[in-house]
């Protein structure tokens, strides 16, 4: 069966693990830092951008992949999958700071709503109920 959805969703979470490495990258590079944050605090912001992508994107990719081959996703979980990935692209600019600080509680607040509605809707789908 194919996974149109998360196959996509997956690819989308791919690019922008790209660009998040490539923004740590940026800033490695200007800061002259190897290994490390070196106490550069705008190293620490982009490494904790990438690392909360990482400690987020899988288990939201896993949920709708099972919901996905559930053949319970439809049009809805692009709509979620897609509104996840700009949360995510929002908290890593946000995770910036400055004029873009108020994007960081955007991203954060859909991840943690995207989570907990592909939960509930895994919950029902193993039930019967949805």
């Amino acid at each position: 069966m194919l996974l149109q959805t998360t196959l996509c969703l997956a690819a989308a979470a791919a690019v922008i693990n790209l660009w998040l490495s490539i923004r740590v990258g940026q800033v490695r590079h200007a800061a002259k830092v190897s290994v490390g944050d070196g106490g550069n605090e705008a190293l620490t912001r982009r490494m904790r951008a990438h690392a909360n992508f990482i400690e987020n994107a899988p288990l939201v990719l896993i949920l709708m992949g099972a919901i996905d081959l559930a053949t319970r996703g439809a049009n809805w979980l692009a709509v979620v999958g897609a509104v996840f990935m700009l949360g995510r692209v929002c908290h890593a600019l946000g995770m910036d700071g400055g004029r873009l600080q108020a994007l960081r509680g955007v991203g954060t607040l859909v991840t943690m709503l995207t989570l907990l509605g592909l939960a509930v809707a895994a919950i029902l789908i193993a039930l019967g109920k949805f």
